[in-house]
């Protein structure tokens, strides 16, 4: 893919920013080495890699449910700055 002016114009638009000409030069040649090292990875021989999903193997990190008491709601509502009936009372933040 070639990278000119038009496609600059065109990213510039898209992104809805104004750029300077210094910052377009430098913008043409990042992304002309960036697709140049795209091009360096087509070249990989990947023949014999299997194709993953995921760079590791799947495992299960979550812990396993249990029951366990919880906190004592008469306890927790005694350091509450409002309480109604069985929960936390806060003032209105939405109209």
């Amino acid at each position: 893919m070639r990278i000119d002016g038009a496609l600059i114009a065109y990213l510039e638009d898209l992104s809805c920013l104004t750029l300077s000409e210094e910052e377009k030069t430098r913008l043409t040649g990042d992304l002309e080495k960036i697709l140049g090292n795209m091009a360096r990875l087509d070249g990989l021989d990947t023949e014999n890699i299997p194709e993953r999903s995921h760079p590791f193997d799947h495992v299960n990190a979550f812990r396993e449910d249990e029951v366990r008491p919880s906190l004592d709601r008469a306890l927790i509502l005694k350091n509450a700055p409002g309480s109604g009936g069985e929960m936390f009372a806060a003032p209105k933040t939405v109209q």
